[in-house]
């Protein structure tokens, strides 16, 4: 199971310390490929060979640890992520790696240092800038999200999930006004970005568009993204809406297959078992009282994927 409340990959960033033979950044960008769509043996496989073409290559060596990370191993994952801020703290990749080490356990503060530690190094470097919006976002401290998501949107404009992010928290601020103007900039600057149209489909579903919002939600979930277990999740809403208990059943639980803890999904699993009268709804019913403070289960409830 892979969770996608932080960014786990990226493709490549700066050099390492001396020159990188060009097989080597063609297996690392192969090997995150392999991470994204969770197939770790072939990415521990292109990672490790990046490895031995330059063993101080620093983003494939975090990407290996990031493929731990994937599996639970977390002291192998810090071990890996250590060793390459010891070849070059310069640069943002392994703050980045500590910082998702220490989001997956819940220690919350060291992962804020992190993540500025890497925008310290690069302020552009949008994994850390995207995941301390997140971090944030889930806290409740939705002012400091607000401000980071407005960062991520100026500093990767054609990137949707600068623009997805600021829109949720500005929504969750009561600011509507400033959520559709900033909405409507997403949808001129990154309009094929699947936040931004995953954010189109849910406002087509609060105004009781059935069929357009599914139409847009079956053409996400057709598609490898960041924000595949939110679109499963909110397919299963519109199944549900449309009578269709166990096409329902059949998205809310890919949804949380890809992310356990997807929170619309979680909320979906409830209403679906309570229709069905099933024995568990009440278990699945704390669960979603039991979310986070800043995890909400309705429309434009959440500000990004994983």
């Amino acid at each position: 199971m892979r969770r996608r409340v932080v960014l786990l990959w990226f493709l490549g960033g700066c050099a390492s310390s001396t020159p990188l033979p060009p097989r080597a950044w063609e297996l690392n960008r192969l090997g995150a490929e392999s991470l994204e769509q969770g197939d770790l043996t072939t990415a521990e496989a292109r990672l490790t060979l990046a490895l031995e073409f330059h063993p101080r290559f620093v983003e494939a060596m975090v990407n290996l640890g990031l493929v731990e990370l994937s599996r639970g191993n977390h002291e192998r994952a810090r071990a890996l992520f250590l060793r390459a801020r010891g070849i070059n703290e310069n640069l943002p990749h392994p703050h980045h790696g500590l910082g998702v080490l220490a989001h997956r356990q819940l220690r919350l503060q060291d992962a804020d240092a992190h993540y500025r530690a890497a925008l310290q190094v690069d302020p552009a470097f949008l994994p850390s800038r995207a995941n301390l919006g997140r971090l944030h976002f889930d806290a409740g401290s939705l002012e400091e999200a607000r401000v980071q998501f407005a960062r991520l949107a100026e500093a990767s404009p054609h990137d949707g999930r600068g623009h997805g992010g600021l829109v949720e928290t500005l929504l969750r601020l009561g600011r509507r006004q400033d959520a559709e103007r900033a909405l409507q900039r997403g949808i001129e600057l990154a309009p094929e970005a699947p936040q931004i149209r995953l954010l189109l489909a849910r406002r087509s579903l609060e105004q009781g568009d059935l069929e357009r919002a599914r139409s847009e939600l079956l053409r996400l979930t057709s598609e490898v993204h960041d924000a595949l277990p939110s679109a499963h999740a909110w397919l299963a809403l519109v199944e549900l809406a449309q009578g269709d208990v166990e096409a329902a059943l059949r998205q809310a639980t890919r949804a949380l297959d890809l992310d356990q803890h997807e929170p619309v999904a979680t909320f979906a699993m409830a209403q679906i078992l309570e229709v069905q009268g099933a024995p568990e709804a009440a278990a699945w019913r704390r669960r979603v009282e039991e979310a986070r403070p800043g995890v909400g289960t309705g429309p434009w409830s959440r500000p990004m994927p994983p």
